[in-house]
């Protein structure tokens, strides 16, 4: 028979001062700690991984932020931000079961960014160049007038400082919310483009994962250079979608950075550390001999 009139035990370190289980108690763990490793499942140390510019010891390229992507490509990570211009906000009052102004609030919050695009001014190796992030954080890295007008102000900026302009781009398409404005994105950066290309100055694309739809379909592919880091996912529609619409197994690697570049779509493949010192080679020559656009 158990004595209900005896106290319950308790561990040896209840016997101290009130307060000392505070102090030793256990401290929790942050969840961003350990970071898996998509393609091999392997868990990995976040601040491994960091070191490593985001690349798992099986090669994968996984998706980084623009403020990273500035910081790796621009020579001691040093550059001069360039705002992006104000868009209206929300002109179709859209809502797909949530308003757009909420989606956009989320997104803000989430990423610490006003939208998809960040510009920077810097040098690549030794080469001044303006450099246009596209965050895929941001709400898929959805292209829609806030991005447009960033695409433009950065070739312009890049006209004004007589400098190459270098895209990078990440994006699931064009951002539905705004309907038809967003479509219309992809004219006005075809004309900036063609803006850069009357006063001379190369344009390079480094295509990262992933890059569809309208992106792809626009400023992804009007580039004088194309380069693409290893395994990334480059097309207009996914390979699920085609699939299904032409019946048919697509073959392997289909639309994977190293399978287009075999196929003439990509210059060249390129690992993550390796890229300022390639884009700098490249848009030193360009520069040197002031190549008119193709």
């Amino acid at each position: 028979m158990i004595d209900k009139t005896t106290p319950p035990r308790q561990g040896w370190l209840s016997r101290f001062a009130p307060g000392v289980r505070k102090i030793v108690g256990r401290r929790d763990t942050p969840d961003n700690l350990w970071v898996k490793d998509p393609a091999s499942g392997e868990m990995l140390y976040r601040p491994d991984l960091e070191t490593a510019l985001w690349v798992t010891p099986s090669g994968r390229h996984m998706r980084i932020g623009a403020e990273a992507r500035l910081r790796y490509t621009f020579d001691d990570g040093a550059w001069e931000k360039i705002d992006t211009p104000d868009v209206p906000e929300d002109p179709l009052k859209f809502s797909d079961g949530k308003p757009y102004r909420e989606r956009l609030n989320a997104a803000r919050k989430k990423s610490g960014a006003k939208d998809a695009m960040a510009i920077g001014y810097g040098e690549i190796d030794g080469t001044p160049a303006v450099v246009i992030v596209q965050d895929f954080t941001f709400m898929g890295g959805s292209l829609g007038m806030a991005a447009g007008e960033a695409f433009i102000a950065a070739a312009r900026e890049a006209v004004k400082r007589g400098c190459p302009m270098v895209c990078f781009t990440a994006a699931g398409g064009a951002r539905m919310q705004e309907g038809a404005l967003s479509l219309m994105q992809m004219a006005r950066t075809t004309l900036a483009i063609q803006e850069l290309k009357a006063a001379q100055l190369p344009y390079a694309v480094v295509l990262t994962d992933p890059t569809t739809g309208g992106v792809t379909a626009s400023y992804a592919m009007l580039g004088d250079v194309h380069l693409a880091e290893p395994g990334a996912l480059i097309g207009f529609a996914g390979p699920r979608v085609i699939e299904t619409t032409i019946r048919e197994k697509l073959p392997p690697g289909f639309q994977r950075s190293e399978y287009l570049q075999e196929k003439g779509m990509v210059d060249r493949v390129v690992k993550r550390a390796d890229l300022p010192k390639e884009l700098g080679a490249i848009l030193s020559m360009l520069m040197g001999g002031r190549r008119r656009a193709a």
